[in-house]
């Protein structure tokens, strides 16, 4: 069964940074994409950024390219993602992404709330 534990949310000034964690179990990352979806109030799920783990290759969506960056430390089981010059439009509730495009929502997600 797969648990992960998301952190690292929380509210924050327009322009301003964090940086999410996602401790993984019962999912090895090796051979595998990993990284994190969002989900705005009353929005669809939209992935946000993965990493592979056989090449370290990463993909963004338009709109967080330049400002995120994704992570991930195979030895710990963890996936990071790291959030500057945050936006209103950043705001949802994030979670974990394992693998890559399934938007299946293992644990409560961190609730990143940007003010204007």
């Amino acid at each position: 069964e797969v648990q992960v534990v998301e952190s690292g949310g929380g509210l924050v000034q327009a322009g301003g940074s964090l940086r999410l964690s996602c401790v993984a179990s019962g999912f090895t990352f090796d051979h595998y994409t990993v990284g994190w979806f969002r989900q705005a109030p009353g929005n669809e799920r939209e992935g946000v950024a993965c990493i592979s783990d056989s090449d370290g290759s990463t993909y963004y969506v338009d709109s967080v390219r330049g400002r995120f960056t994704v992570s991930s430390d195979k030895a710990k089981n963890t996936v990071y993602l790291q959030m500057n010059s945050l936006k209103a439009e950043d705001t949802a509730v994030y979670y974990c992404d394992l693998p890559c495009g399934t938007f299946d929502a293992w644990g409560q997600g961190t609730l990143v709330n940007v003010s204007s």
